[in-house]
């Protein structure tokens, strides 16, 4: 973030829907630099509620599926219709090196440079307590900056998903049809998250008919889903094609009807128990930022990680040493002598 900008200016901006002050305040929320941390507190504090809450909806599928080319196509037929659309990409990060892919922006070239949205691919940092902190503060900057729709990505392949559907209205699973056993590749866990299923590539491209695979899959799913939910509570299944357009509004249908099915209550409701779960979220995320950046741990680590790695410390007395010295340098009684 420019040093020149005050916190004020910022969200004077951002509630001027200044495309530039929504990407620096994107980039503050998630900082993991104390300083940062601070100062995108006061920003989200000072930000106005929005008149009406934005849709927020996450989609989520395996790579490959066609996210990027699916959001693409739903968010220019929502500018067109009038709506202001925020994208964030949350980019699987290795816990190891922090290194991530960011690659969802040049994979949406139309969307990213239409005036009417906002696209930012984010790295997760390797932490589901960052991709909370970070995603949800970032989306109340987007409805802050008048984005009356918020579309949260995430890859499909790890815990995160369960984070991003406890922040947003509407979950969508986006699969592909396949051959023999249609369920097989899908997680029973995130088809439970789900509260619309779509089966993306169903058109003819390359000559296959690929059409009719997906109208196949598509019943078998719905079928199964019926078995998991019960007939009432089940998601609803569409196919659609992110490459030609075909089905998209479908998608979008359902998730306006499942919003509405919600009703005004339901989605408030919602939102304060995703309000109560991001606090314990921002507690935790807080709690490792401070058991990294203690001295006492510092000291400490390396010692007891080389004895763990040659066998000379229990994992659990490796934990119990390290919480001690977190407790030592906190002002607590430590816990092990």
């Amino acid at each position: 973030m420019e040093p020149a900008v005050s916190i004020s200016d910022l969200a004077d901006e951002i509630r001027d829907g200044r495309r530039a002050a929504v990407s620096r305040a994107v980039t503050l929320v998630e900082s993991s630099l104390p300083e940062h941390r601070l100062q995108a507190r006061e920003l989200i504090a000072g930000l106005p509620a929005p008149e009406r809450p934005a849709v927020r909806v996450g989609i989520s599928g395996v790579p490959g599926v066609g996210k990027s080319t699916f959001i693409e196509a739903l968010g220019i037929r929502l500018t067109a219709a009038g709506h202001r659309v925020g994208v964030l990409a949350v980019d699987p990060s290795s816990s190891r090196t922090g290194g991530s892919v960011l690659g969802d922006k040049t994979r949406m070239p139309r969307l990213a440079t239409d005036e009417h949205a906002f696209v930012r691919a984010s790295p997760s940092a390797g932490t589901l307590g960052g991709v909370a902190r970070a995603t949800s503060q970032a989306m109340l900057v987007l409805e802050a900056a008048a984005y009356d729709v918020v579309v949260v990505e995430t890859v499909g392949v790890g815990q995160s998903e369960t984070t991003v559907a406890g922040m947003v209205d509407t979950f969508v699973l986006l699969t592909l049809a396949r051959t023999g056993d249609q369920l097989q590749g899908i997680k029973r866990g995130i088809l439970e998250l789900a509260d619309v299923v779509a089966v993306n590539k169903a058109d003819s491209v390359g000559g296959s008919d690929r059409e009719a695979e997906a109208r196949t899959a598509a019943r078998e799913l719905a079928g199964a889903l019926r078995m998991v939910h019960g007939r009432e509570r089940a998601p609803a299944v569409v196919t659609c094609s992110g490459l030609t357009g075909t089905g998209v509004e479908a998608v979008w249908d359902q998730v306006l009807a499942h919003r509405e099915s919600l009703g005004p209550d339901g989605v408030a409701g919602k939102r304060a128990e995703q309000q109560q779960e991001f606090a314990w979220a921002l507690v935790r995320d807080e709690l490792e930022h401070r058991l990294r950046a203690s001295e006492g741990v510092r000291r400490v680590r390396a010692e007891v990680m080389h004895l763990v790695l040659t066998g000379g410390l229990p994992a659990v007395e490796a934990a119990d040493q390290i919480l001690a010295a977190y407790d030592g340098d906190a002002g607590r009684p430590s816990r092990v002598n």
